[in-house]
């Protein structure tokens, strides 16, 4: 028996041996092709830029990971970051004739989708023109797809079209079941992020702001589709009403969402129509790649571009290595901030901050090194991306100027910690506890595997919702200074109440719309920069990277994502626990999980 344990557990440590090694092998044979096709061929004149539509858009460019490439997730794309820079170029190109966009279900938040729009409307300036095409468009697809001077659809394709929603999951009767008691502190009615564990359904503060966030992101995708398509928001209503998400691509071209139906090798006879060419020849393509691989001099002075995406949390998950997920770890950018703070070359800082927040202790160690960086006579202007709410926040108010999109989530001004009790499940499971102590409370949040072996009595709680109290009126305090505003008048803008940008704006939480254009020229003008140019930080860890700096907790990463993929949207409020324990107890976290297809 012992010689049969002993080749099993044997068998096991050689696969999971092997499957880092081929892992291994198989990112440096990506590296090697991802080198040899570095020597990119100059554009040809009279190119398509093509933008593919596809996987999850990012704010920044990734690398695939082998288990991504397997997947065929699409998380290689091109960020967002890349597609504006890439379309800011097409527009004054001699060598670039047009754009065509694929869409293929590219997941995106609604701000990114208006950022690339709102390009795309740009280059349409330059007298260029903009063909569109696709089998399966999503909502978010269309929104931006819609610029499109026209629109086609496959004879079998379809289109998401039948308005937005949101479901949440609440967790409080199942973990009863089982004898799992959640303890929630908290400040401000709005601050929803602890209901999914504590109640059944959504609190009217919740309720509100979720309808609110919800119509502002649906007018705010009518208004486009109607100036673009001729059709009266009314009708787009009707539409959406009636699901037209299982029309045919008949009934699409007839209620004027696309110009008429092709297949994929018609569409490419249109774009050669288009160029003038004959249908026998090549279309002359241009990537995203393709027009971000000429960077131009270095001219002048620099301007950092620093990317702040991701939960905030004390320190990155080891379950990190073959996923793309962002994560704001807050002593690696307070350092960040420091060597940026005592770079000569550096003038100014554009911080483009995408997060729903994490740990509020973090989020105070952030804020102190940006202040810091402000003292070093660096002007710092923060540009919002899909989210900026709570941690998020807190990272962002200090900042010199901020701007945010229309629809950019943010404020959600509060804090809650988040505790569970696991002493009844421990009791049905006929598990006891004993100890000492030398002191009343010494005792207290003693746990095993992420549960608290007994509820806190009523003097711990008061501690703890003083601890929390104290944490919200730093946070207050710090968005009064940044923002310059009275302590009323932050209280009335605070309690955990999320914004649209377009509402915060109203009230003062954010400077002006406007995506990283704006920013990046406002922060030069602030430093007094007559010549400049932009450097991105901090650099991103590729896969070998990841692989050469993990703690071997490989196999708990791929179980993490079998995980993801059993659970869909359970995963998140489950995870949220696990969460909690690497962020802190106490959190400034945006109350939902947004996911716009």
């Amino acid at each position: 028996m012992n010689n049969f344990l002993k080749n099993v557990l044997a068998t096991i440590v050689g696969i999971i041996i092997f499957v880092v090694v081929a892992s291994a092998i198989s990112v440096v044979g990506i590296l090697g092709m991802a080198v040899s096709a570095s020597s990119t061929p100059a554009v040809e004149d009279g190119s398509v830029l093509v933008l593919n539509f596809n996987g999850t858009l990012q704010e920044r460019a990734s690398d695939a990971s082998p288990l991504s490439m397997l997947q065929g997730d699409g998380s290689s794309n091109p960020g967002l970051a890349d597609m504006l820079t890439a379309i800011k170029k097409a527009k004054t190109s001699s060598k670039i004739k047009g754009i065509y966009i694929e869409a293929n279900g590219m997941v995106s938040v609604l701000a990114q989708a208006q950022e690339l729009r709102d390009a795309l409307a740009d280059f349409k300036k330059s007298g260029k023109w903009i063909m569109a095409f696709g089998e399966q468009f999503n909502t978010n697809d269309y929104y931006i797809a819609s610029i499109a001077d026209k629109i086609y659809i496959n004879p079998q394709g379809g289109l998401e079209w039948q308005g937005l929603g949101t479901k949440l999951v609440f967790l409080k009767d199942l973990f009863k079941k089982v004898g799992i008691n959640t303890m929630a502190f908290k400040c401000g009615k709005y601050k929803s992020a602890t209901e999914t564990f504590t109640e059944e359904k959504m609190s009217d503060p919740s309720r509100e702001q979720a309808q609110r966030f919800l119509d502002g992101y649906w007018n705010t995708i009518l208004t486009a589709v109607s100036e673009s398509r001729k059709i009266s928001k009314a009708e787009l209503n009707r539409h959406a009403d009636e699901m037209m998400t299982f029309e045919s691509a008949d009934a699409l071209v007839k209620a004027k969402f696309f110009d008429g139906q092709m297949y994929n090798d018609e569409i490419r006879n249109a774009i050669k129509g288009k160029l003038g060419i004959d249908k026998d020849d090549d279309i002359p393509q241009a990537s995203v790649a393709d027009l971000c691989a000429d960077t131009g001099d270095d001219a002048g002075d620099e301007v950092a571009v620093y990317y702040a995406c991701g939960d905030i949390v004390n320190q990155e998950p080891s379950g990190n290595l073959y996923q793309n997920a962002d994560y704001i770890v807050g002593n690696d950018m307070r350092e960040d901030m420091e060597r940026l703070a005592k770079d000569d070359d550096v003038k100014a800082v554009v911080i483009r901050v995408n997060s729903p927040g994490g740990s509020s202790y973090d989020s105070e160690q952030i804020w102190h090194a940006i202040e810091q960086l402000k003292k070093a006579h660096k002007p710092v202007v923060v540009s919002m991306g899909g989210y900026a709410a709570s941690g998020g926040y807190y990272i962002s108010c200090g900042a010199d100027y901020i701007f945010a999109e229309p629809t950019t989530i943010t404020g959600s001004i509060g804090i809650f910690g988040l505790l569970q009790d696991g002493a009844e499940m421990a009791r049905k499971l006929g598990l006891k506890f004993d100890g000492v102590e030398t002191n009343r409370n010494a005792s207290m949040g003693m746990s095993a595997y992420g549960l608290m072996l007994s509820p806190l009595n009523q003097e711990q709680g008061a501690r703890l919702q003083a601890a929390i109290n104290r944490g919200y009126m730093l946070f207050k305090q710090r968005v009064a200074d940044g923002r310059h505003l009275s302590m009323n008048d932050v209280e009335a803008r605070a309690q955990g109440h999320v914004f649209l940008g377009e509402d915060a704006l109203k009230l003062r939480l954010v400077d002006d719309l406007g995506g990283m254009d704006k920013a990046v020229a406002k922060a030069a003008r602030l430093a007094k920069l007559k010549e400049y140019h932009t450097v991105d930080y901090p650099v991103r860890k590729d896969f070998m990277s990841k692989l050469m700096e993990t703690d071997g907790n490989a196999k708990g990463t791929l179980l993490d994502e079998k995980l993801r993929q059993v659970l869909g949207q359970y995963y998140a409020p489950f995870m949220l626990m696990n969460q909690v324990q690497m962020m802190g107890r106490i959190q400034a976290r945006l109350p939902y999980v947004i996911i716009n297809n």
